[in-house]
């Protein structure tokens, strides 16, 4: 499989029917993964989800039609698949700084969004490690919060959840503990781009456990995983930049290489202790994949 090929003829197949309108499904086929997958790669490669990039790249082909073309505003909303000239021109206006009917004037500055190809950059050539396992079904058991994504630095929207793990309350999740991985957990789950930073997502501190009981985890949140196969990343070095350039490696280089896509469910965190000051903090990160 060539993944850079079969990604840059499913942003040819977005260009060419920007106006006819995009299938995410038909996009997925044509990049030889799933939906699932393909929007995540996209939006860790590209910067911003994938619905966002068709929004601009219709905005743009719009100050083209507009301009060269001359069309009537109300055609160019119906065109690029606007519900109403009022919501297009909102969504124009928001982009180019002006309203629809301005850009037919001469001399008026619009905003160029053109088309993304994928090109192989040589950035390779650094070890990592990693292994696959198969997992059958568990719980995190812990506690959540909805989170805003961020990929530089510690997220302070974590000192929340992190200050109700008094040590009691630790001691409780850690004896409820009984897989791999074992120990304190970071799981993020319920999102479909999260490699666009500001993206929303539930987070949890937890553990992994089968022990999974109503009576036991009444003051708990319960997250339940499903049967699955594991992509395990060990990570060493300073936290957190040694784990956030994992993860850039992870999407950017295993995953068009490795024979694996994405597979909807959480993605864990597990750290080796608190005391995040070391040189060769370790860390593992858990992703859900199956074979392509």
């Amino acid at each position: 499989m060539n993944m850079l090929k079969q990604f840059n003829d499913a942003m040819a197949y977005i260009e060419n029917n920007l106006v006819d309108g995009v299938d995410a499904a038909h996009i997925s086929k044509i990049a030889g993964c799933s939906e699932y997958h393909f929007r995540r790669v996209f939006s860790f490669l590209a910067g911003m989800p994938l619905g966002e990039y068709i929004r601009r790249r219709k905005l743009s082909l719009a100050g083209t039609l507009l301009q060269s073309e001359k069309e009537k505003v109300i055609d160019v909303a119906v065109k690029l698949g606007y519900e109403t000239p009022e919501a297009f021109s909102r969504a124009f206006q928001t982009m180019h700084g002006i309203n629809p009917s301005q850009a037919k004037k001469e001399n008026v500055a619009l905003k160029a969004f053109p088309p993304m190809t994928f090109q192989l950059t040589i950035i390779g050539g650094i070890e990592m490690d990693y292994r696959i396992i198969e997992k059958d079904a568990f719980s995190i058991i812990g506690f959540k919060k909805k989170i805003t994504a961020q990929f530089k630095g510690v997220n302070p929207q974590m000192d929340t959840l992190i200050q109700r793990l008094t040590p009691d309350i630790i001691t409780e999740l850690k004896d409820m503990g009984d897989i791999e991985p074992k120990g304190m957990l970071n799981v993020s789950t319920n999102f479909l781009e999260r490699t666009a930073e500001g993206t929303k997502l539930d987070q949890y501190i937890g553990i992994a456990t089968t022990k999974f009981s109503p009576d036991t985890t009444n003051n708990y949140d319960v997250l339940q995983v499903k049967k699955s196969t594991w992509a395990v990343f060990d990570v060493v070095g300073i936290f957190p930049d040694a784990l956030q350039n994992t993860w850039a490696k992870i999407f950017a280089e295993w995953f068009p290489t490795s024979g694996y896509e994405l597979n909807e469910g959480p993605e864990m965190l597990w750290n080796e202790n608190s005391d995040i000051s070391k040189n060769d903090y370790r860390s593992e990160i858990w992703i859900p994949v199956r074979k392509l």
